[in-house]
Order: C-alpha cells, then sequence, then structure tokens
C-alpha cells in the first residue's frame, strides 16, 4: 500500500523538502563563519595528545580541521556513538543550558553507565564473533543466550580485554554452560585452519588466507588439538583439548618466534599467552583500531580487519600511542573511548573546512554515516511510541520478542525483520567488518518515503498525540517539541516559518499537517545520519 505522503500536492512537496536542506550559507553566524546550530567556535587548539598527533599531521598535509561540532550536534553523537540511542529532549535541553565548561567529559563518563551502553557495545561484539543461532552458524538458542550474556556482562563490568580474550581463546567445556566456548562454536568449520583464521580475523585484525602458505601452517598448530563432541543434551556439544594427541610439536607465532609445545600442553593456552603480551603489537593495535573505527567511521589502519605491511596507518604515531595507553591502563577499554570521545578529532563538526579530497581519510572532520539497521528502527519506535516485531525465519524453537525490546538487544542474529534486512544488518555468518553494510539504496529510501511500515508508525504515533494535546494549537511549540524528539536541537527561525506557512494552507488539516512535519523530519539526514 502507497501512504499519503506519497500524494501530497507539488507545491507542498516543495515546502516539506526546503526543511530537509535548510543547513545552508542562511544559517552562518558572523563569528568565523560558524554555521549554527551545527557548529561552535573554539580557538582549534588540541585538548589531548590525539589533537596534537592529527592537528600536526593535517598542518602538514595543508588541510584545514573542521570547526567544533555544536553542544546539540554532540550530544546526540555521542548518545548513538555510545548507547546507540537517541537522546531525550529533556536531556537535550539541560545539556544545552550547562555552562560548565567540563560538560562534555561528565556527559561522557554518565553515558557508560547507562545500561544501553552494554546493549548497544554487546550488538558490535556479536557482530564480530557470529553470535547466531541458525544455519550456518548453528550455535543454537541455549548457547546464544549464554554468550550474549557474558559478553554483555563483560563489557558492562568494563573486563579487562587481555581478560576478556584470554578467556575466549582457552575456554572449555558445554556450549550450554561455558559461554565463551561458543566462539569456537561459532565458525564455519572445525578444522583448525578455520579455526585459526577466525583468531587472526578476530584478535589480530588479519585477514589470514593472505598470508603466505607457511604462515598459515604455523598458526594452525596452536589449535590443532581441539576437538568437539556431542553429549545427550539436545544441540549441546563440548569443545576441549584432545588429551588422545600425546606428541609434543614445534610451533611459530605469527612473529617468528618459535616454541615447543609438550605432550598434553593445550596449545590455544601457549597462542593466548603470546598474543596478550604487553610487547606484542597485534593485540593492542587491533582493537584500538577498531575502537577509532567504530567512533570515526574509519579506521587508523582502514579497513579495520586487513591490517598487513603494505595497508599502513594513515597517523603510525597515534597508533602507537593509543596502543601504549591501552597497554599502561591494564587493558581498559573504557579509558581509550574516553579519549577519543574527548579529543576534539572527534568532537570536530561534519562540515568540512577543506577541499582537499583526503580530508576524511586524515580525520579533519567527522565523518557522516548512516545508522545502523538496529539503531535507526529503534529511533524510529522511539519518536512514534511504536514497537517492533521480529521473528526467526529457521524457529528452533519457536522464537518470541516481546514488543518493548529494542533491536539493540537483539542477541540472536538469526532473529530479524524485514526492515533489519533491508538497512543492512549483517548476517554474522563471517565475522568481517564489511559485513554490515551501511551505504544507503533506493530501496531504503523508497520505504522510508513511501512505506505503510513509516506511515502507520507516524499516523499511530502516541508520541505524536501526545505533543498535539500538550502544545493545542500552538504550532510554533509543536514544531520546537518535533525537533528536539527527532534531531534533538531547536528548529530555526526559518524552518518554523517555512513549516508554520504550510500548517497555514486552507485545504490541509491540521493533524495532517503534523504527521507530514514528523515524516518530513524523519526523512532529513540530520536524523538518518550521525553527523
Amino acid at each position: 500500500m502507497m501512504c499519503n505522503f506519497g500524494f501530497i500536492r507539488p507545491a507542498m512537496k516543495i515546502i516539506l523538502v526546503a526543511l530537509v536542506l535548510i543547513p545552508t550559507s542562511a544559517l552562518v553566524a558572523a563569528e568565523s563563519g560558524i554555521i549554527r546550530p551545527f557548529e561552535s567556535y573554539d580557538n582549534g587548539q588540541p585538548i589531548n595528545e590525539i589533537d596534537k598527533i592529527v592537528m600536526a599531521g593535517l598542518k602538514g598535509k595543508g588541510i584545514e580541521p573542521a570547526n567544533l561540532c555544536s553542544n546539540e550536534v554532540f550530544i546526540r553523537r555521542v548518545y548513538l556513538d555510545i548507547n546507540g540511542t537517541l537522546p531525550n529532549a529533556s536531556d537535550v535541553r539541560a545539556f544545552v543550558r550547562k555552562t560548565n565548561p567540563d560538560k562534555r567529559a561528565e556527559l561522557i563518563d554518565k553515558l557508560f553507565k547507562n545500561e544501553e551502553f552494554a546493549d548497544y557495545w554487546s550488538l558490535k561484539w556479536c557482530d564480530l564473533l557470529r553470535v547466531k543461532a541458525e544455519f550456518p552458524i548453528n550455535l543454537w538458542p541455549n548457547a546464544v543466550q549464554a554468550y550474549h550474556r557474558w559478553l554483555h556482562d563483560a563489557i558492562r563490568d568494563n573486563m579487562p580485554y587481555d581478560k576478556f580474550v584470554r578467556e575466549i581463546l582457552t575456554s572449555s567445556g558445554s556450549n550450554f554452560r561455558v559461554p565463551q566456548v561458543n566462539f569456537y562454536r561459532a565458525i564455519q568449520g572445525q578444522k583448525p585452519s578455520a579455526i585459526s583464521t577466525a583468531v587472526a580475523l578476530t584478535f589480530m585484525g588479519t585477514r589470514l588466507e593472505s598470508r603466505p602458505e607457511q604462515k598459515r601452517d604455523e598458526m594452525e598448530v596452536f589449535f590443532s588439538r581441539l576437538a568437539y563432541k556431542k553429549t545427550e543434551e539436545w544441540k549441546e556439544e563440548i569443545v576441549y583439548c584432545d588429551p588422545s594427541i600425546t606428541e609434543a610439536v614445534d610451533a611459530v607465532f605469527p612473529d617468528g618466534t618459535k616454541v615447543h609445545i609438550e605432550p598434553g600442553q593445550d596449545g590455544r593456552k601457549v597462542f593466548a599467552d603470546w598474543l596478550i603480551a604487553g610487547e606484542n603489537p597485534w593485540f593492542a593495535r587491533n582493537i584500538v583500531n577498531r575502537i577509532w573505527s567504530w567512533l570515526l567511521g574509519r579506521g587508523i589502519i582502514h579497513e579495520p580487519d586487513d591490517i598487513r605491511k603494505d595497508n599502513p596507518a594513515v597517523y603510525p604515531e597515534l597508533l602507537k600511542y593509543l596502543e601504549k595507553e591501552l597497554v599502561e591502563s591494564n587493558y581498559d577499554l573504557q579509558h581509550i573511548y574516553r579519549l577519543i570521545l574527548n579529543s576534539r578529532t572527534y568532537q570536530q563538526s561534519s562540515i568540512v573546512q577543506s577541499d582537499n579530497p583526503d580530508a576524511e581519510k586524515f580525520f579533519a572532520c567527522y565523518i557522516v554515516r548512516q545508522l545502523e539497521a538496529e539503531v535507526l528502527v529503534d529511533a524510529l519506535c522511539k519518536i512514534t511510541g511504536s514497537t517492533e516485531l521480529y521473528s526467526s525465519v529457521i524457529p528452533e524453537p519457536f522464537t518470541f520478542i516481546p514488543g518493548h525490546n529494542r533491536s539493540i538487544e537483539l542477541a540472536d542474529g538469526s532473529i530479524t525483520s524485514q526492515f533489519l534486512e533491508m538497512f543492512g544488518r549483517p548476517a554474522r555468518d563471517t565475522g568481517l567488518e564489511s559485513e554490515r553494510n551501511n551505504q544507503p539504496t533506493d530501496s531504503q529510501r523508497l520505504h522510508l518515503l513511501n512505506s505503510s511500515h513509516v506511515q502507520k508508525k507516524i499516523e499511530r504515533s502516541k508520541r505524536l498525540k501526545k505533543m498535539r494535546k500538550m502544545t493545542k494549537r500552538n504550532y510554533k511549540k509543536l514544531i520546537r517539541m518535533a525537533y528536539m524528539e527527532i534531531i534533538s536541537r531547536n528548529p530555526t527561525q526559518e524552518e518554523v516559518d517555512s513549516i508554520l506557512n504550510y500548517f497555514k494552507i486552507k485545504d490541509i488539516n491540521s493533524w495532517q499537517a503534523s504527521c507530514d512535519l514528523i515524516w518530513v523530519l524523519v526523512n532529513s539526514k540530520e536524523f538518518l545520519y550521525r553527523h
């Protein structure tokens, strides 16, 4: 069914489309060409060591860094990047009113304590670790729930990253009772070649298939004693080090160091001890580069899971600095998050100040990118007061997800929806970062513009009805509330005037006009993108 929005008369469409394109030179403030409400003025000085490295690099390349983002942009950005959710309108207003110079750092610390932090970052790790009940991974529902809960609690409690990885790599036991062993279950294949490839990709950021055959063979030795065994419980499996393999073996670490593995010794533990050692560059480099990529849209080494000699870092000294900080903080990942989030580099505007085509590559601005499928549909549900339905194509057993659950809480990659599939949710089959597709498509745009799915959310919106009741026929107030709820800022006067003119059109009722306002805002780039 085509929604009514598809048949808005051309004159009305022009007015509505104009709202999406408002951020123009008309909003440039007097001081230093600042564009309101997206930028704010600062002295352009570095805040921390990250900024010193990046700004020195930009200066050497003749690239002008972007201005600082505004407080309105910052709170929306940091809520999305840390918690995967939109801020409440009341939180935005309170944050903007604050005059405390440390308010951005305080907000960052606060967001780490929210339950959404563990929910959202569990989602990212579930993508990376291929957490999925059905084909082709086949963890099965019981194991998925146990694995997701362990990941969630580890992130919530800020488990040291070296401990987190060691527990995964050295785990043995039932996949239902020892959640970490599901790492070895969530691999397409049980041969040492498949296991070593997954370990290298996940914890070293290296695609083992691109390395020489000899190097691949050497890596496989550490996982050659791993075995799997079924039990009498439905779908349960035991992962263990096979005690029947008694001969000693010689192995070689990826850095060329040789090691002798004694009979009965678990090669996984030997490898884990080498991997998480403070002097090992692969381990810390991989995770700090991934975090940088997750927060800024691009790795210092790009792609973040394709680290190799012929794919150099754009700022090698920045990577070394973050590696050092991780090791010296006893592998505290939140310490790395804070360093990045509190930097001016992260807090830059997305409005580029340089015409250099490599501005984004060298982080001269915040990189604009579309919201993930789960975050986007949760945002739509939040602003309309609606829910979503999710299902598994091969339900084993039957899958039921309560309507109040958010998409970022979904543990199982097999449980999905048409919207999530359309907007690029990864299948969780490979563990590659590129498996999630955040590139906008024609089908996505048509869905947002013309689908009954979005239309019903808006026309049946409890939040919109509540806003209309609170504002009565005060359309200025309604417009301000809608803007704050949906794109986390107040409208400009130009935007207010354009919308009021639309509301005054004689042959359209105020309810339809209100629905149209919500529709155009959720179709704006300000809503659909991180910026």
